[in-house]
C-alpha cells in the first residue's frame, strides 16, 4: 500500500481489503491472531464501518430496488496485509503550554526549571490569541498524525483560568467532528484552601464541562485538601484528573492518600492519575499496598513515559539512573487501567514531541518493556484511554461506528516500531485527510520574547 490522499475508492460503499487489525481494538469479529493482529477486511458505507468480514469473504448485501440491477464491483483498496488502527486517545496533553520553548526554554532541563519557565512565560505572553493560536497548531498536528480525542490540562491560577478557559471552549466548537476536546484545571494544591479562587474555578468548570485536577503535595493537611477537592467533585458533579507523585523523591507519596479520599467519600465519579513516578522508589512492601488500595478505589493511572524520562533524575554531568515511569506492569496486572499519552510538546517540561500518538506508543514500549508479548499493547493509546475519558465511541474498531481509522504500510509490530509510520494513511467518516503537518513558521510572531 502506498499511502496517499488519492488510495482510498471515491464511493460511497467501499473495501478496505488485507488489512491487519489489533486485535484488542475490535468488537463484533474475531479471528486467529499472531503478535495480537488479525486479518480481516472492512466494509466502510456512509462514513460508517458497515461490517468486518474474513478475508475476501462477501460483503453484506445492500437493499436493492426492484427489478434488481446487474451488481457491480465494490471499489476495494487492497492495504497488502497492512495494519490498520482506530483513530487514537490522547488523554493527557498541555495544549496551552505547547510550542513556547523557541521563547521560553529550560535551561537546566529539569522539573524546578520547568515550573520557573512557564510561570514566567504564562504572566508575560498567554493572552487569549496566544493561547488560542498555540493550541490550534497543536490540534492540527495531532489531526494530521491520526488522533481524534484529546484531554488537556489546562493552567489555572487565577486571572490565566478564565482566559484559558473560554479558549478551550472556542476550539471544542471550532474542532467538533474533527477532534473531541476534554479540559482539567492544573492548579497547586495550595490554592484550594482559597474560599474565592476555587468557588470561581468551579464555576468556570460547570460553565465549561471541564474536570478537576491539581497537582497533590506531601503536606500535613494533604487529607483535608483532598477532602475539600472530592466533596467539591461530588457536588458539582465533576471527575478528577489529577498530578501526582511527579519525582524521584521516596518520601512524596500521595497516591494511596488519593485512592483512600476516594474511598472515604465513596465518590463514583471518574478519578485519573497522572505520572505517579515515585511509586517505583518505594519498597515492594509499600509499592504492593499502594497499588492494592489504587485498584480497590477504581483509579485509572496515565504514565507519560516521554516527559518523565526527560524531566526525571536529571543532574549536571551525570548520567541518569531511573526511568522516571511509573510501575505499569504491576498496576495492570493488579486490574488498573492504565495508558499513556503524550503529556508536554516543546514546552519546558518536555523540548520536544508533536502529539503523534504512533511516538508515544513507540517510546512507551521501549522504555517500559510493553513488548514480548505485544498482543494487547495497541490498547494504551486506543481503547483503554478511551474507556477511561468516558468515550468508548473513540478507540476501537467496530460494526456501527465511524470509520476514523488510521492505516499503516508496516505488516509486522517489527515493521511498525522501528520507522515513524510517516506515510500512514488517516481516515475520518472514511475519508482521507490531509495528513501535511502546519509549519513550525506560523508560530514565528508568537515567538517574541517579551519577558
Amino acid at each position: 500500500m502506498q499511502a496517499s490522499l488519492t488510495t482510498l475508492p471515491d464511493a460511497a460503499r467501499y473495501r478496505l481489503s488485507n488489512a491487519r487489525l489489533p486485535t484488542i481494538t475490535v468488537d463484533g469479529f474475531s479471528a486467529p491472531a499472531r503478535e495480537g493482529l488479525i486479518e480481516a477486511d472492512l466494509i466502510i458505507a456512509d462514513g460508517r464501518i458497515e461490517a468486518i468480514v474474513p478475508r475476501g469473504a462477501e460483503a453484506p448485501t445492500m437493499p436493492m430496488p426492484m427489478p434488481m440491477p446487474m451488481p457491480m464491483p465494490m471499489p476495494t483498496l487492497d492495504l497488502d496485509d497492512g495494519m490498520v488502527f482506530p483513530c487514537f486517545v490522547d488523554m493527557h496533553t498541555h495544549l496551552d503550554k505547547g510550542h513556547i520553548w523557541p521563547r521560553q526554554p529550560n535551561p537546566t532541563g529539569d522539573f524546578t526549571g520547568a515550573l520557573f519557565s512557564v510561570k514566567q512565560d504564562r504572566e508575560a505572553n498567554w493572552t487569549a490569541e496566544d493561547v488560542r493560536a498555540r493550541m490550534e497548531f497543536s490540534l492540527k498536528c495531532a489531526y494530521a498524525h491520526g488522533t481524534s480525542l484529546i484531554r488537556t490540562h489546562l493552567d489555572s491560577s487565577a486571572p490565566q483560568h478564565r482566559i484559558s478557559f473560554e479558549v478551550f471552549a472556542d476550539l471544542k466548537r471550532a474542532w467538533q467532528g474533527r477532534i473531541d476536546l476534554q479540559a482539567a484545571a492544573l492548579f497547586p494544591f495550595d490554592e484550594i484552601t482559597d474560599p474565592v479562587f476555587f468557588a470561581d474555578l468551579l464555576a468556570v468548570l460547570k460553565e465549561h464541562g471541564g474536570l478537576l485536577g491539581g497537582v497533590t503535595q506531601m503536606v500535613p493537611d494533604l487529607d483535608h485538601r483532598l477532602d475539600l477537592l472530592f466533596a467539591a467533585a461530588a457536588d458539582h458533579g465533576l471527575d478528577i484528573d489529577l498530578h501526582v507523585d511527579e519525582t524521584q523523591d521516596a518520601s512524596v507519596l500521595t497516591l494511596k492518600a488519593i485512592a483512600e479520599a476516594k474511598l472515604r467519600h465513596r465518590f463514583d465519579g471518574k478519578v485519573v492519575v497522572g505520572h505517579c513516578c515515585s511509586l517505583t522508589r518505594q519498597s515492594d512492601d509499600v509499592a504492593k499496598a499502594t497499588i492494592d488500595r489504587v485498584a480497590e478505589a477504581g483509579l485509572a493511572v496515565v504514565s507519560l513515559p516521554m516527559c518523565n524520562m526527560y524531566l526525571q533524575d536529571r543532574h549536571p554531568g551525570r548520567t541518569p539512573r531511573q526511568r522516571g515511569v511509573t510501575l505499569f506492569h504491576e498496576l495492570t496486572a493488579a486490574g488498573v487501567q492504565t495508558a499513556v499519552a503524550s503529556d508536554n510538546t516543546r514546552d519546558p517540561f518536555y523540548a520536544y514531541g508533536d502529539l503523534d500518538c504512533v511516538e508515544v506508543l513507540r517510546e512507551a514500549i521501549r522504555i517500559v518493556h510493553l513488548d514480548h508479548p505485544l498482543d494487547e499493547t495497541a490498547r494504551i493509546v486506543t481503547r483503554t484511554p478511551a474507556d477511561i475519558v468516558g468515550r468508548a465511541d473513540h478507540g476501537r474498531i467496530a460494526p456501527g461506528l465511524c470509520a476514523n481509522l488510521v492505516a499503516f504500510s508496516a505488516r509486522t509490530w517489527s515493521e511498525f516500531l522501528s520507522r515513524p509510520q510517516s506515510d500512514r494513511l488517516v481516515m475520518r467518516d472514511g475519508k482521507a485527510i490531509d495528513t501535511r503537518l502546519p509549519d513550525y513558521r506560523e508560530l514565528d510572531p508568537l515567538m517574541v520574547q517579551t519577558i
